[in-house]
């Protein structure tokens, strides 16, 4: 199977099935950017299902194992159920999981699960419902997120997570709270450091609650140790409760980078293939899939593109360099 420059396997697919989220959280998608007259990737430049499949299979054939579907939201996107029950079924593929912010997760939930997802990751910032409003859109209701937890915890999934952004000054006094809730739920709570994903987010320095503030603050309510990843190339730090009840997560791209560990690679909405969250550009086989290229032919631009690759953004961060001011891939695009 193909390594990268920095001798990186490639194991994890995240396939990105719609541009378009109804949250406008402002670490992703902030109001004041993407407000009722922003423009969304018109019908015709999003991949088909059967685009999105034959990348899949092709990418199996170099080592992929995992596949996570993101978006946006990936529930805005019709009949999803379908697309996960083509991919569940590809020879080689152990693990589809999906990520989403939950809304409209309660009345899709039997269906996914039928289709084959194993795993759900669901966002959630807050406890707080104002708060929910003032960080996710006004018009929006907490509890339909919280009955979508529920809802999936008597469905049978293999495995439920959920994700919150912590940043300074909006949500870190919630972190014992949120850990509270994921606690008496027998849920994993994933706390991630406030990222510098795309250029919108206004992201700065002193708005990052590092790993190890988060974990001091668990672990002095919630005694807590290191736990072993599960696999090379997990991104999240995972601790155990002493007193039994489960784990938690910490996601420390910020602080403690993992590039060297990382074996994923993304695909857009539009086609587009980014070897890092961090990518200025992806390359664009939209083109080539909507051709008359043969399966080989694209497997080697496939191919190609991950030997290629030598992204280490978190570690080089700090680093003098002129690449921090080019023009990134927003998160909403490639679905983090």
């Amino acid at each position: 199977m193909p390594t990268d420059k920095l001798n990186r396997s490639l194991r994890d697919l995240r396939i990105s099935v719609t541009d378009k989220c109804n949250f406008r959280c402002n670490y992703c998608m902030p109001e004041e950017v993407f407000g009722d007259s922003y423009k969304f990737l018109p019908r015709n430049q999003i991949l088909s299902f059967e685009e999105i499949v034959r990348i899949a299979r092709l990418y199996v054939k170099l080592g992929v194992r995992k596949i996570r579907i993101t978006g946006g939201e990936p529930l805005l996107r019709q009949e999803l159920e379908q697309l996960i029950k083509v991919l569940a079924g590809i020879d080689g593929v152990d693990d589809i999981a999906m990520t989403t912010n939950g809304y409209f997760l309660n009345k899709k939930l039997s269906l996914l699960h039928q289709a084959g997802l194993n795993r759900l990751t669901i966002s959630l910032d807050t406890l707080i419902p104002q708060k929910f409003k003032q960080m996710a859109g006004q018009q929006l209701q907490h509890a339909q997120v919280l009955k979508s937890i529920d809802t999936a915890l008597e469905c049978g999934f293999h495995s439920i997570k959920l994700n919150c952004v912590v940043q300074r000054g909006v949500n870190d006094d919630e972190i014992l709270a949120l850990a509270h809730f994921a606690r008496e739920k027998k849920l994993t709570m994933r706390f991630i450091e406030f990222m510098d994903v795309g250029t919108l987010n206004q992201w700065r320095m002193d708005k990052v609650v590092s790993a190890k503030t988060i974990l001091d603050t668990i672990d002095q309510r919630f005694p807590a140790k290191a736990m072993a990843k599960n696999y090379p190339g997990e991104v999240a730090n995972r601790f155990q409760y002493e007193d039994g009840a489960g784990e938690f997560g910490i996601i420390a791209s910020v602080t403690n980078p993992f590039c060297g560990d990382c074996t994923r690679v993304r695909l857009s909405a539009d086609g587009k293939i980014y070897t890092c969250l961090f990518s200025s550009d992806g390359l664009d086989v939209r083109p080539a899939l909507r051709s008359q290229i043969s399966d080989d032919s694209l497997l080697e631009i496939l191919r190609k593109c991950w030997v290629k690759r030598s992204d280490r953004y978190s570690e080089s961060r700090s680093e003098p360099s002129d690449e921090k001011t080019i023009k990134r891939v927003e998160m909403y695009h490639i679905g983090g």
